[in-house]
């Protein structure tokens, strides 16, 4: 395709990134204000987060490895339209489950989009090029986490609006990417036999799935130490190491394993695996310190993270610039992961009454360092595997990231929450002030816009030290991904893909590792 067609057909592919995008941040600053309607709490807060991840990494295999088989443009369209699906029937959400399933639904949605312009861009686009047109899909991914905010944030106080339209507003996006891309993606379609690993997804899916609800109810529904806690451990292992017996035997797994021999593959995804628990794990809860310990509006809430938004923006165009001109990434994968990993150390220092000024440059350290990392750990995969798997490596590239984020909102969801009870408890016990202040339980999302001053208060500094806290725990996990990140041996960037390699040749070639 000449640059013009590129452009053309990125401009469907950024907007349906923007749609995918949006699921997720245009609901962060509205969350707390839907739990106070609906009646959830801390842990239902994490679930609705958890569910769209969830769901989101166990669809990204299937949709990177239906990629290799069938039509990319076909495929996108579909995503996009079961997206839309499961974005209007949560708005008509009566309950926390029902609000959950249809996150459940988007997840499965977005995890297609997201996965498949990965997918469209490489097939687009040679490894060498691509470095400039992926920092577009960087800025798109700044720009949607800007706007979804702000957009969630006015919905939510927007009286003669209210949360609902939080779901609705992705719909026209949505409906005009499709558009876009019928009238600009022109790919030739290579087919081949159709045989999806179902067995190994469902395996896949329920081991997660098994872990994910142990983290994220365990201290709250049962004890850490339990025969509940016991059974969900054992369960996921069980289906986990099931699945890895499937993927080895099956003609076409869901994550072909070979492709670990890579050392560029295995690295990159144990980085992205640990960028995922950072960074989903840690940034989704900006939004509860800011209008919970800051006890800002869903709109100004918005506002005050376009710092990290901005360093994202401006870092991923950048170094995209940078990295088609020398041909050279690891550089920037290592500053970008060691810029990121100061900015969560000093996240890690904040409570309810850090100055906005110090706030703005730590999330600007992250947002700098995560626009240099994110899109780049995707290019070194893209550059190792051949073209034949080039769906289901970024696939799977993408599928530990969202693993991590799902670990990383359930695991910290449970440490903010038990931080957060505890210091309540304690903050009110002190005032002498019974539970009951707090509606009832020292455990909901409270609207501290509500509450006795002195009550306002404890409140306030529970969420401000415990978001800090749980930016502590993140720093140990970046630390691990740039341990990974340097170990990653650089190839420059390749004007032409990586042939496939003869059926019978069992170890990979030396310069593709």
């Amino acid at each position: 395709m000449s640059h013009g067609e590129i452009l053309e057909a990125m401009s469907g592919l950024m907007l349906s990134m923007f749609v995918a995008m949006l699921s997720s941040t245009v609901v962060s600053n509205a969350l707390p204000r839907i739990l106070h309607d609906l009646h959830g709490g801390e842990s239902a807060y994490t679930w609705v987060v958890t569910a769209a991840l969830l769901a989101t990494t166990a669809a990204t295999p299937v949709w990177g490895k239906l990629a290799d088989l069938t039509s990319k443009k076909l495929l996108m369209q579909v995503a996009i339209v079961v997206y839309i699906a499961g974005s209007v029937v949560a708005g008509l959400s009566q309950s926390i489950g029902m609000l959950i399933a249809c996150r459940v639904v988007q997840g499965v949605g977005a995890g297609g989009i997201l996965a498949m312009t990965q997918v469209i861009m490489a097939a687009m686009v040679s490894p060498r090029e691509r470095g400039r047109y992926s920092g577009y899909l960087g800025a798109t991914f700044a720009v949607a986490t800007i706007a979804g905010p702000l957009i969630g944030g006015v919905i939510v106080d927007t009286s003669w609006l209210g949360w609902r339209w939080c779901f609705y507003v992705g719909a026209p996006f949505a409906a005009l990417a499709l558009v876009v891309l019928q009238r600009t993606l022109h790919l030739p379609t290579v087919t081949r036999e159709l045989r999806v690993d179902y067995l190994g997804a469902a395996l896949i899916t329920g081991g997660v799935s098994a872990l994910l609800i142990w983290v994220s109810l365990a201290g709250q529904q049962y004890a850490w130490l339990s025969w509940t806690s016991a059974g969900l451990v054992v369960l996921g292992a069980a289906l986990l190491a099931a699945a890895v017996a499937v993927e080895l035997r099956v003609g076409e797994p869901i994550i072909p394993l070979q492709i670990f021999r890579h050392r560029t593959v295995s690295l990159a995804t144990a980085a992205g695996l640990f960028l995922g628990v950072a960074m989903y794990g840690a940034t989704i809860f900006l939004s509860q310190y800011f209008q919970i310990a800051r006890a800002q509006s869903p709109t100004v809430s918005g506002l005050r993270t376009m710092p990290m938004i901005l360093g994202l923006a401006a870092s991923s165009l950048v170094v995209g610039r940078l990295v088609t001109r020398t041909g050279r990434w690891k550089r920037y994968l290592v500053g970008g992961a060691t810029v990121a990993t100061v900015g969560f150390a000093l996240l890690a220092t904040i409570d309810a009454r850090t100055g906005f000024v110090q706030l703005s440059a730590y999330m600007a350290l992250i947002g700098i360092g995560l626009g240099a990392t994110m899109q780049n750990l995707v290019l070194s995969v893209q550059n190792t595997v051949p073209v034949q798997q080039l769906g289901a490596a970024t696939a799977t590239v993408s599928f530990f990231r969202s693993l991590g984020g799902a670990i990383g909102v359930s695991v910290l969801g449970a440490v903010l929450s038990t931080r957060v009870g505890d210091a309540v408890v304690s903050g009110l016990a002190q005032l002498g002030v019974p539970g009951s202040a707090l509606g009832g339980s020292s455990t909901g999302i409270p609207d501290v816009r509500t509450l006795p001053a002195p009550v306002a208060r404890v409140v306030e500094q529970a969420y401000g030290s415990a978001v800090g806290h749980v930016f502590l725990v993140a720093v140990p996990l970046m630390v691990l991904a740039l341990l990974a990140i340097v170990a990653i041996r650089e190839v420059p960037l390749r004007s032409t893909p990586v042939p496939a390699p003869p059926v019978d040749q069992a170890p990979v070639p030396a310069g593709v590792r």
